[in-house]
């Protein structure tokens, strides 16, 4: 009796082993006919899966000491012409309403902006090798999946008397309103384009070292991102590194932000980076 216990023991222990999803070493960006938008998109399912450890940004300054995200799930594909990843990452708070002292969680992807034997420092490149940065962040897809920007949107809780741009004698909509409401909305008077309502959750950035962050040419990049009991789960898609052709290796580097532990800029946590594949067709 006990020994058919021991075989049965060990069967089911080799079965569950057997189920257990394989890692792949590297990021494999297997071919499809169409790209999913969404991170519970069923094609997801067929995709191989990388484990990527991450780090605190410590180098430069402001740095970040206190280790948080400890890794990040990576599943890749391409249909030839554009590649999407998605990441996948513990978080046990949402934080996606902007506000004083508070951070934002997001999260980014970084590809080398040219194919090269010796990729960049994977701390955001250096002078004559750039890096490409596409950035998702959470509040900007609240605003996409259409929480409004007021501040009736963005503290429900607050008690407001009067606003002067409100005032009835101010036609709505005219040019007398539209510039009274400047004065309670300094970041979009100053032309500020990464405050108020988004139309997409990403935007394509580039950089030649640390410091050098800045807007880059676009990359047609697309995003998504969900929140779920076990945290976040974001899509990030954009145009195929030039000359990354089946078969052929570029490098990716991965960054995360946890509001929650006010994380912001420089103060992320990281990846080095992890060799990404285009599978052959």
């Amino acid at each position: 009796m006990k020994a058919v216990c021991t075989v049965l023991a060990l069967s089911l222990l080799l079965a569950g082993c057997a189920r257990a999803p394989k890692l792949a070493p590297e990021v494999i960006a297997d071919q499809v006919a169409k790209l999913p938008e969404s991170p519970d998109d069923a094609a997801w399912n067929r995709a191989s899966e990388h484990l990527a450890k991450m780090i605190p940004q410590d180098l430069v300054e402001p740095r970040l000491l206190t280790p948080s995200t400890p890794e990040v799930r990576v599943r890749a594909l391409t249909d030839g012409a554009r590649v999407a990843f998605r990441l996948t990452w513990p978080d046990v708070a949402r934080d996606d309403r902007p506000g004083p002292a508070r951070m934002i969680d997001a999260c980014a992807v970084q590809i080398p902006e040219k194919l090269a034997p010796e990729p960049p420092d994977p701390q955001m490149g250096g002078e004559g090798k750039t890096v490409q940065v596409t950035y998702w962040r959470a509040d900007w897809q609240a605003s996409v999946d259409g929480r409004g920007d007021t501040i009736r949107d963005l503290y429900p809780n607050a008690s407001i008397d009067h606003y002067p741009f409100e005032a009835q004698s101010l036609e709505k909509g005219s040019a007398a309103q539209q510039e009274m409401q400047k004065l309670y909305a300094p970041a979009r008077a100053l032309g500020n384009v990464r405050s108020g309502p988004r139309e997409k959750p990403v935007e394509d950035l580039i950089a030649a070292g640390p410091g050098t962050l800045s807007p880059g040419p676009s990359l047609d990049a697309q995003g998504k991102g969900s929140y779920g009991k076990e945290g976040w789960s974001v899509v990030i898609s954009r145009r195929l590194p030039e000359g990354l052709n089946p078969g052929q290796r570029t490098q990716i580097a991965f960054a995360v932000w946890q509001g929650s532990e006010q994380e912001s800029g420089a103060r992320k946590m990281r990846t080095g980076w992890i060799p990404l594949m285009r599978r052959g067709e």
